[in-house]
């Protein structure tokens, strides 16, 4: 069995509105092109909330990527079930990414960031990472995950802390 790429990366926008043409999906755009800039081949997709999500999650993951972002989904609100979806497709969850994008949005004025309920986590050797569905709250995500994600894919390779 051949060894899977490190630079595949799937964008998945979890949205009522955005699937069914309402808007735009703004911030998965912006996702997609910072992960082509950082040189991961990018397959973007838009799902609406709830079971959807964890279909395109486990079509992902089964298709080889090794980042799974997703942006939207994750509030308080009655559809948003992004989390939900994550949790059932992790083989196990990675609380600081998560933990860390809630504090940032909070240092940086964004006391809603708080709000947030997105979770991380490894599935086999994706790393998944629920983002919100804001362009600025993917924005403000963005430096923290240049930095991460190579390092979390080495470490899902086997590679030394």
């Amino acid at each position: 069995m051949s060894e899977r790429p490190t630079n595949t990366a799937w964008v998945i926008t979890c949205s009522n509105r955005a699937s069914a043409g309402v808007y735009d999906d703004r911030s998965g755009k912006i996702l997609e092109s910072a992960l082509q800039d950082w040189g991961f081949t990018v397959t973007r997709t838009v799902v609406p909330d709830g079971p959807p999500v964890g279909a395109a999650l486990r079509e992902a993951v089964s298709a080889g990527a090794r980042v799974v972002l997703t942006t939207g989904g994750t509030g308080i609100s009655p559809t948003d079930r992004t989390p939900e979806e994550t949790r059932a497709v992790l083989d196990r969850e990675v609380p600081g990414i998560p933990e860390a994008l809630r504090a940032e949005g909070a240092a940086g004025g964004i006391p809603t960031a708080c709000l947030s309920r997105g979770i991380a986590g490894a599935a086999g050797k994706a790393l998944i990472v629920n983002l919100p569905g804001s362009t600025g709250g993917v924005r403000d995500a963005l430096p923290l995950l240049r930095e991460v994600l190579p390092h979390a894919i080495a470490q899902l390779d086997g590679g030394d802390h």
